[in-house]
């Protein structure tokens, strides 16, 4: 029987403006996340960040929350009691920030006397500021608190055709309701691209770059989006005027420079371009969070409309699809 441990970002543990700022505090203070020197880091956050951002993220968190609690680590859940379901391994989850602990799940792993674990990362494209930060922090704890443990990551599965599958499978009975997909991604610094390019030289920011296939790529997180958004859109047999790629959330404050097109920019720019009916997808988010029901479904619906728009429909992230169940064991099983 395998043992699995999944990874998720995390979530405040509660709505208390304690929790909230307790969260965003430990997520900003990431290196790999703010990638700035320590003092100019933590000038930014203490200054410009935690006095203002956690009061508006509570709001946000409000309008998702459920009486579980946060809906991200309750998507987790279930896609890790599928799985077990399915498989008959035993799955538990971990958030990178906050609760439940990775601290805590290694603990369990060891008490168990378990000796070898898959480590699984829920972001399907490679990010510094995701893939890596959870990588080095389980390396980090296993190191402290369980050496003996060997661990097994799989690898960012962006391009995996049973993810492209599930993704497109879940995006197609929506396609007759708009003009236009959007598949939004998460945003992040274009430094962190640059600082992912191990050939140095590789990053030119243009479609070619990102299209080609080489180790530079296969790290570029701008280019596992762009290899996820194209075999979907082949999947789907979308013309190229049918679909679009654009970033979201970005924090002006920690970098005046993200990826681009910039989401709530398109949604309000797409009406008068004559595009009133849109379809939002977003494919670096395997469970529905704060990114993506306030976000998106709520802030970037009302946008939309607001705009010109007549019709926006959100498809919810794959969560516990059967299909991207069964996706999700061909993956861990090919490691």
């Amino acid at each position: 029987m395998k043992n699995i441990l999944l990874l998720n970002l995390g979530s405040p543990k509660s709505l208390e403006t304690k929790d909230v700022r307790d969260y965003l505090n430990q997520f900003l203070s990431d290196d790999n996340v703010i990638d700035l020197p320590k003092l100019v880091q933590q000038f930014i956050l203490r200054c410009f960040i935690l006095p203002f951002r956690p009061a508006q993220a509570k709001e946000a968190y409000e309008e998702i929350w459920t009486k579980e609690g946060s809906p991200l680590i309750i998507n987790t859940q279930k896609i890790a009691d599928a799985l077990a379901f399915k498989t008959g391994w035993n799955v538990k989850i971990a958030m990178r920030y906050q609760f439940p602990s990775i601290k805590q799940v290694i603990e369990s792993f060891k008490k168990d006397g378990i000796n070898e674990i898959e480590v699984v990362s829920l972001y399907p494209q490679h990010a510094m500021s995701t893939t890596l930060s959870t990588a080095l922090e389980v390396k980090r704890v296993v190191n402290k608190y369980y050496p003996e443990l060997k661990l097994n990551f799989v690898d960012p599965f962006y391009d995996h055709p049973d993810y492209i599958k599930a993704l497109s499978e879940s995006i197609k009975p929506h396609l007759k309701k708009f003009d236009k997909l959007i598949l939004s991604y998460h945003g992040i610094p274009m430094r962190h691209i640059k600082k992912s390019d191990v050939l140095g030289d590789h990053c030119e920011g243009s479609k070619s770059c990102c299209s080609s296939d080489n180790e530079a790529a296969h790290k570029c997180y701008r280019s596992n989006c762009y290899h996820t958004s194209k075999l979907t859109a082949n999947y789907l047999n979308l013309d190229s005027n049918d679909w679009m790629m654009t970033f979201q959330s970005r924090v002006s404050v920690i970098s005046p420079d993200w990826l681009k097109p910039y989401t709530d920019k398109e949604l309000n720019k797409l009406p008068s371009k004559d595009i009133k009916k849109v379809g939002v997808a977003c494919p670096s988010f395997i469970a529905d969070c704060l990114e993506t029901l306030e976000e998106i479904n709520m802030r970037g619906r009302e946008d939309f409309i607001e705009a010109g728009g007549t019709s926006f429909t959100y498809i919810p992230c794959l969560n516990d699809n059967k299909y991207f169940i069964s996706a999700l064991e061909k993956i861990i099983s090919a490691q």
